[in-house]
């Protein structure tokens, strides 16, 4: 289960009689803290590579955008590949069985939050535009100004 920010617009491919797969990376943020002694143990980000098939693509396609915060769910793999210049390269990657959008619907055009969205404590338009989207405080709220795309 990861829940995480878009780095980009998924990369969807066809194959197959109408059969589809999309492709993303995914930043998740681990919060920084203080320890005792008062020194500041800065925040983590990892990138996690999410590969979705058939019907899940097409809805990935359909409505992820770079920035959105989604909840994956998903079994890990690992792989290899020879690069162009022939070295053996590894990678893993996230089989996405489950795909929930996390971020408000407003969030894209700068728009106010509807009013459940306001019932749920997403009150500002900084909520909605992902500085805080409802999330229980020990999931990652990504700022997006901290995000490197």
């Amino acid at each position: 289960m990861l829940i995480g920010n878009l780095g980009a617009d998924p990369l969807v491919r066809y194959y197959d009689a109408d059969q589809a797969v999309a492709q993303f990376r995914l930043a998740t943020t681990e919060r920084g803290y203080t320890l005792p002694n008062g020194t500041r143990v800065p925040d983590r980000t990892d990138w996690h590579n999410i590969v979705m098939w058939k019907n899940l693509a097409k809805t990935a396609e359909k409505y992820l955008r770079k920035g959105d915060k989604v909840y994956i769910e998903g079994r890990i793999r690992y792989r290899s590949y020879d690069d162009k210049k022939g070295q053996r390269q590894f990678t893993t990657e996230i089989y996405a069985d489950n795909m929930e959008l996390l971020s408000l619907k407003g969030s894209r055009d700068n728009s106010v939050p509807t009013q459940a969205a306001q019932q749920q404590g997403a009150v500002s338009t900084a909520s909605a535009a992902g500085q805080g989207s409802g999330v229980a405080d020990h999931v990652d709220n990504v700022d997006k100004a901290d995000l490197p795309f």
